[in-house]
């Protein structure tokens, strides 16, 4: 059966209609299913940031505030997955996903110094998928940050060795947040896969 991975920021769940949004985001899902094995990744979003900045505060060390990074992405992917009805035990490796049985595997991140982004786009090459689709609060993929500048312009497409000159290099401490970050588009590139921003 043919997949798609769905790295699904934690931001989304944030939001003030998070309930709504979740709500219809899980009708979405339950169709999309009917084709397609899905695989969604869940970020840590505003409650990762919140522990980190707070670790941060008390000089806690980079790879320990990436762990519990780690657990808020778990802590998500638990609500989303229940909300499914999806699998009980969230995975932590995207070998371990690609393993599970059902129609729709959540999982949060894996690794200390990987996003879940790159945790999505590596399932995304190991499961073969035919789409990866990030879905974070911003609509795409613009030339600066929409949220700081009014005059931002939306690519309608955009080629990932030119994603990876505008953001590759943004990313590398834990929390940070960026629309796709370095690993991931190193994956993206390698494994050639369609890819959209949502």
């Amino acid at each position: 059966m043919k997949a798609v991975v769905i790295s699904f920021g934690g931001s989304l769940i944030d939001t003030e209609n998070g309930s709504d949004f979740l709500k219809r985001f899980s009708e979405m899902i339950g169709e999309t299913s009917k084709d397609y094995r899905v695989f969604i990744v869940v970020g840590g979003g505003r409650v990762a940031r919140e522990y980190i900045r707070l670790g941060r505060a008390m000089d806690i060390k980079e790879q320990l505030l990436d762990e519990i990074g780690i657990a808020a992405t778990r802590l998500n992917a638990s609500l989303v997955s229940a909300l499914l009805g999806a699998n009980k035990r969230i995975p932590t490796t995207t070998s371990d996903a690609a393993k599970m049985e059902g129609r729709i595997i959540v999982m949060g991140g894996t690794t200390p110094g990987h996003s879940t982004d790159m945790v999505g786009a590596e399932l995304a090459e190991k499961v073969s998928a035919e789409r990866f689709i990030i879905a974070t609060d911003v609509d795409g993929i613009y030339d600066k940050d929409p949220k700081k500048y009014k005059n931002a312009t939306m690519f309608s497409e955009i080629e990932v060795d030119r994603l990876i000159e505008m953001c590759g290099e943004n990313w590398n401490r834990a929390g940070k947040n960026v629309v796709i970050d370095g690993p991931a588009l190193s994956i993206i590139k390698r494994a050639e896969f369609e890819t959209f921003v949502v």
